[in-house]
């Protein structure tokens, strides 16, 4: 059998972070990737995809993104950085392999793939939480006339050009992608709404809404939604008229009950406000070509892309060891084991911007693997040291 030292399940950012922060700390981890390349997940988003949060915030660890991306660096770059920190680092990245079962194997993990087994030490899975698409059981769904699709799988407007789309979910996906096909030539765009989103501007006055997220760990927390929603009201218009009212509690609340991130506006504002994008209520099944609204109407689009968001997908990766809440989330991560040998990275949904929050989050889980090494080795395990000194900060 196969082993290592440390094995990283997934090669995003969170996973490429904390491999190379091990291996600074004089670690070899071995990075399996199911994708065929570095950051894979990206490369499989839409086409006008860019961060909503700005270049020198959304660097790993020990590498800034390039300048000539951009402040809002595009999905292309984005998978362009990816793949060079992981070369620059010098990571032993495996791609095309899919980790298909973790189970204890004596005092180390078992990682089960089509190949066959590796065995490590320690298992640090960096998956993430967005890594199986979900779309609702809705009634008569699956004799829907037209086309349902997922939103991981649209790539761009052309093959929804003069057709009526109805996009199903208000987060930044579901809102970006109902712009992109109203502006890509469909006949009618429309976006189905359950609840109001809180909205921002992706900047306001040059300062970027990443910095608002930051900024609620630092502040009162009664402080937070008041300064929220006066941002709203001065900086987005009202579109209670067109079936977008300004939620009655502001961002923190909203993320704290909902665990929902702001949709950053790019473009989904004034496509409501001038009546490109038509919002409509929510989806409560389908019968024949129509699909039914909670509001009692019906409307027969032609194409329904559904941005309904994602599963974690980890039960068949872990699921028997008992180590998920009822979300599927895992119980301990980002510093913590949930079972000695056995860590969680980037499961943390954040305000703070996805990249640089999974390389805070990193670091904790790569100080942490490095302090229970050492304990390990205090108690006469016969487990190979690190070649290096302390992590650095």
């Amino acid at each position: 059998m196969e082993t290592h030292d440390v094995v990283i399940v997934g090669a995003g950012s969170a996973g490429l972070a904390t491999g190379a922060l091990l291996r600074r700390a004089g670690f070899e981890p071995l990075l399996v990737e199911a994708g065929p390349e570095p950051g894979a997940a990206w490369r499989a988003r839409y086409d006008r995809l860019r961060l909503h949060t700005p270049r020198l915030l959304s660097g790993l660890p020990g590498q800034r993104i390039p300048r000539h991306h951009g402040r809002w660096v595009a999905r292309d770059g984005v998978v362009a950085y990816l793949r060079s920190y992981a070369d620059q680092e010098r990571l032993d990245v495996r791609t095309g392999t899919r980790i298909e079962r973790i189970a204890p194997d004596g005092d180390a993990w078992r990682l089960d793939t089509a190949d066959g087994a590796i065995r490590a030490q320690d298992v640090i899975v960096a998956t993430g939480y967005n890594g199986r698409p979900f779309i609702p059981d809705w009634p008569g769904r699956e004799s829907f006339a037209g086309e349902l699709v997922h939103s991981s799988d649209y790539r761009n407007p052309r093959p929804y050009r003069e057709r009526d789309v109805l996009v199903v979910g208000v987060g930044n996906s579901g809102a970006e992608i109902a712009t992109d096909v109203a502006e890509g030539g469909a006949s009618r765009a429309r976006l189905s709404v359950r609840t109001p989103p809180q909205i921002l501007r992706r900047a306001t006055a040059g300062i970027p809404a990443q910095l608002i997220g930051i900024a609620i760990r630092k502040v009162p927390p009664s402080w937070v939604d008041p300064i929220s929603k006066a941002q709203r009201r001065l900086s987005i218009p009202d579109l209670a008229p067109q079936g977008l009212p300004r939620p009655e509690v502001g961002v923190r609340t909203s993320f704290i009950t909902t665990g929902t991130t702001p949709v950053l506006d790019v473009g989904i504002v004034d496509a409501v406000r001038h009546g490109r994008v038509e919002i409509v209520a929510a989806v409560e099944g389908f019968e024949g070509r129509d699909v039914l609204l909670a509001d009692g109407s019906r409307i027969d689009p032609d194409a329904v892309i559904a941005s309904t968001g994602f599963r974690a997908g980890l039960d068949e990766l872990v699921g028997h060891l008992d180590v998920l809440n009822g979300r599927g989330l895992p119980l301990a991560t980002d510093g913590e084991p949930v079972l000695p040998g056995l860590w969680f990275v980037g499961f943390t949904p954040t305000l703070g911007g996805q990249l640089r929050e999974g390389s805070i989050a990193a670091r904790k889980v790569a100080a942490a693997v490095t302090q229970a090494r050492s304990g390990r080795q205090d108690s006469n395990l016969r487990l190979p040291p690190p070649k290096g000194g302390a992590l650095p900060g």
